[in-house]
């Protein structure tokens, strides 16, 4: 059983560099929430610093920090229970800073988070020339060149929209929040938080460890379980538990601009499981396939194996980076597409079930999981053999250089057409379940 669990942890770990879902965050939330009236039409609310929120409610904070460990330790699978010492405990005397560290170690995030005050101002409305914020204040991660992040300081005391607030921050766990929180991390804080080792990837890569905070394998087969028991162990769940309900208190205790933030932070991760790479470990392959691929690694002939994980991620990336480009260009251009409308399509919302604390789980990913073999067929038959098909071609290595509207315009318009319907129709699920969580926050704040 050891030697089938290191070579599926070998496949997943090569995988999980690939971390990233639907790229910026911000350009689909916009979207997807631009004509939600309970945000588009909602009042500007007061930038607030975190140090002036967690000062300001400690004692309900640290209620809620404590209810947010029982819920978790009864409803998750896997769940490594927060060391005792890590609890969060009011102390009006200790300083801001003290206090601010104290909150990150109790939700055990990385304690240098930024939780800088900013916006990403809507290509599709900002005023050029704007302020600009250095990536460095907001982001401990480097940004790449061609990043299309682009940040606007907010100052407290400041009016601003809570559109704004909560498309913003859908973006900002991918930040640095979820970064080296494991044993076996460059990281002091690792050390301290009880997550064990990191269950699949490289410890050392940053965005390798962030991945089970991102992903979530919640519906596999029990033969892939037996086999290989550590990809139960991810946290999605954990972290939109955590923000929705420091979302709702926030509202609940006149903080409207933290409701907004630690909104748009649950967001993220539900966001991130309506992409079939982060709810399915190999979209698209059978439990036999995987086995026989596992078998044969595991005979010494790892060319197949090798030939999968490099076809899983060039996949995952040319499908976000079509579907960012797209997105942006529409936004830049002042122009709607159908992906665009999908977004903001209401008429989803209602077939599902109403927001509830297992929706992750039960709605998000089984959703996401079942696009498998229709994402994976769909790439290849509408994407460039190259990209998708040819395990000698390593899309992350060339993606600054790759243009996919570009390459995908003298596509067979059929194709074309498949690839753009489904893209469409897995950003109608990201618009709907996002307003679903909305709602029920707002449902849990009492407005």
């Amino acid at each position: 059983m050891k030697k089938w669990a290191y070579t599926l942890g070998t496949l997943l770990g090569l995988v999980s560099s690939t971390a990233g879902a639907w790229g910026n965050h911000s350009l689909a939330a916009y979207r997807a929430l631009e004509t939600m009236p309970e945000v588009a039409q909602a009042a500007p609310v007061v930038v607030e610093p975190l140090e002036a929120f967690l000062k300001a409610e400690e004692k309900t904070i640290e209620a809620l920090l404590a209810s947010q460990e029982a819920w978790a330790a009864a409803n998750l699978q896997s769940y490594p229970p927060r060391p005792a010492k890590l609890e969060f405990k009011a102390n009006p005397e200790r300083s801001d800073e003290a206090r601010r560290l104290a909150f990150t170690h109790a939700l055990r995030i990385a304690p240098n988070s930024r939780f800088a005050l900013f916006i990403q101002p809507d290509p599709k409305t900002a005023v050029s020339p704007a302020p600009r914020l250095s990536s460095e204040t907001v982001t401990t991660l480097p940004m790449l060149g061609n990043a299309s992040q682009k940040f606007q300081p907010l100052y407290a005391g400041d009016m601003v929209a809570p559109l704004a607030v909560v498309a913003s921050a859908s973006d900002e766990p991918d930040y640095g929040l979820d970064i080296n929180l494991f044993e076996d991390s460059p990281s002091e804080w690792g050390k301290l938080y009880g997550f064990g080792t990191l269950p699949f990837g490289n410890p050392l890569l940053p965005y390798s460890s962030q991945a089970p905070f991102h992903m979530g394998f919640m519906h596999e087969s029990k033969v892939l379980y037996s086999a290989a028991p550590f990809i139960k162990r991810t946290f999605p769940q954990l972290r939109v538990y955590q923000y929705s309900s420091l979302a709702s208190l926030a509202f609940r205790t006149g903080h409207p601009y933290w409701g907004w933030r630690f909104t748009g932070l649950a967001l993220h991760y539900l966001q991130d499981l309506t992409q079939p790479y982060h709810a399915s470990l190999s979209p698209g392959d059978s439990v036999l396939k995987l086995l026989a691929v596992n078998a044969m690694a595991m005979a010494g002939f790892s060319g197949m194996k090798n030939d999968m994980v490099t076809l899983l991620s060039n996949r995952h990336l040319a499908l976000e980076k079509y579907q960012a480009e797209v997105l942006l260009n529409s936004a830049l251009a002042k122009r709607d597409t159908p992906i665009d409308q999908a977004l903001r399509n209401g008429e989803k919302d209602s077939i599902y079930p109403e927001w509830h604390d297992l929706y992750l789980r039960n709605v998000v990913s089984s959703q996401a999981a079942s696009y498998g073999p229709r994402i994976a067929q769909t790439l290849i038959t509408s994407m460039p053999k190259g990209f998708v098909s040819d395990p000698a071609f390593d899309f992350g290595a060339n993606e600054g250089d790759i243009t996919m509207v570009k390459e995908l315009a003298n596509t067979q318009p059929e194709a074309k057409s498949a690839l753009d319907a489904l893209v469409a129709e897995l950003l109608s699920n990201f618009g709907a379940h996002s307003r679903n969580a909305i709602r029920g926050i707002l449902r849990a704040s009492n407005r």
